[in-house]
């Protein structure tokens, strides 16, 4: 047991980013097996280098939960990938989020009361429990996830969501479908529904703000949420750059709005955006629409092909910005001394119920 103080994060404020890299460096070596980096694809460059293992959250979290040697797992991420990350991770694993206040936008429009009461307004007229499916983007808080499991529900990604709600389909005749309204969108037309048979459920409004006939027409229930990265990007964005670059290439994340990605010629989860532009020749021109972290990190991978990004003003994932340098060498410093910050750990029967939602999912997938 430690007697020594916690390291305070404000001096290394003080400290130049080489001093700060010696830092992390020295500790990652110190702790060894014990404890696992790891790194979302919209990290900042100089905290993604030090990532042991690397991707999308839900890949991440899989991955960290094998890694049974490491007793600490710090994300470099936002708080609802730490909570996956300890609600998939052994109970002797502990799991740290360097900076509290790496969140989710997107996440954040979406909560558990708001949602349980589009829960009893919909049990108005419908028989919920026989006719609704709620199923929620991983992009959540995990009290959604666990509202899930508790309903017969699942989680979804953005490579899996067509698959999941065939699924849902299979199960219920309705999807309520949170936090994003675009994934559910895009992903229900490519399956063939009707733009008029997906309404919009605005929290806060009476019934979401819909009618009874229009909450009986829809197949899916859409939550007003969305990224506010990837609703940047617009169709005149793709016109311009079809103009300038002949043959231009656009691939888009479904998180962007409906007109964009009918406009794109391919649309993919942030793996899938890689691997497509990754496989494409030697020469060819990609205009890519998501976070520009990811874009420039591809850009530098493959400067045989020109990659652009999308948007031309600035689409950063701000939130996730704010794990510097200064953060993960205050978590890891402290570890190396015995301490834990910032710990990420969820309820026991909350975490129970949204692996149930977890596993319907993996179940499918």
């Amino acid at each position: 047991m430690t007697t020594s103080p916690p390291v305070p994060l404000e001096p290394l404020y003080a400290l130049s980013d080489e001093v700060l890299q010696s830092r992390i460096q020295t500790a990652k070596e110190s702790l060894g097996d014990q404890c696992v980096i790891l790194g979302h694809h919209y990290q900042r460059e100089e905290v993604y280098h030090f990532a042991d293992l690397t991707g999308d959250s839900l890949k991440l979290s899989r991955l960290a939960s094998q890694r049974t040697e490491a007793r600490y797992i710090v994300f470099c991420g936002v708080h609802f990938m730490a909570e996956v990350a300890d609600i998939l991770s052994a109970p002797a694993q502990t799991v740290i989020l360097p900076d509290l206040a790496a969140g989710c936008s997107m996440a954040d429009m979406a909560d558990l009361p708001n949602v349980e009461q589009a829960w009893r307004d919909l049990g108005k007229g419908l028989d919920c429990e026989q006719t609704i499916i709620p199923m929620t983007y991983v992009n959540s808080t995990a009290d959604l996830k666990a509202f899930c499991g508790d309903h017969g529900g699942a989680v979804c990604t953005s490579s899996n969501a067509e698959k999941m709600l065939t699924w849902a389909f299979s199960q219920r005749e309705k999807v309520l479908f949170f936090p994003d309204q675009h994934l559910g969108r895009n992903s229900g037309h490519r399956l063939g529904i009707p733009l008029e048979e997906m309404a919009l459920w605005q929290p806060g409004l009476p019934n979401g703000g819909l009618t009874s006939a229009e909450i009986h027409r829809a197949r899916i229930l859409l939550w007003d949420g969305f990224c506010s990265v990837h609703t940047m990007f617009q169709p005149a964005h793709i016109a311009l750059f079809r103009q300038r670059i002949p043959g231009v290439q656009v691939i888009v994340h479904p998180e962007c709005s409906f007109d964009v990605c009918q406009q794109a010629d391919y649309r993919g989860s942030t793996e899938q955006i890689q691997d497509r532009v990754r496989a494409a020749p030697s020469g060819s021109q990609w205009a890519i629409g998501t976070e520009l972290n990811l874009v420039n990190r591809l850009k530098k991978e493959m400067p045989d092909k020109g990659i652009f990004f999308l948007c031309p003003t600035v689409c950063l994932c701000a939130t996730m910005f704010r794990i510097d340098l200064a953060h993960l060498c205050w978590v890891m410093d402290n570890l190396v001394q015995g301490h834990v910050v910032n710990r990420i750990a969820v309820p026991a029967r909350e975490a129970a119920s949204a692996r149930r939602a977890l596993e319907r999912m993996l179940a499918v997938v």
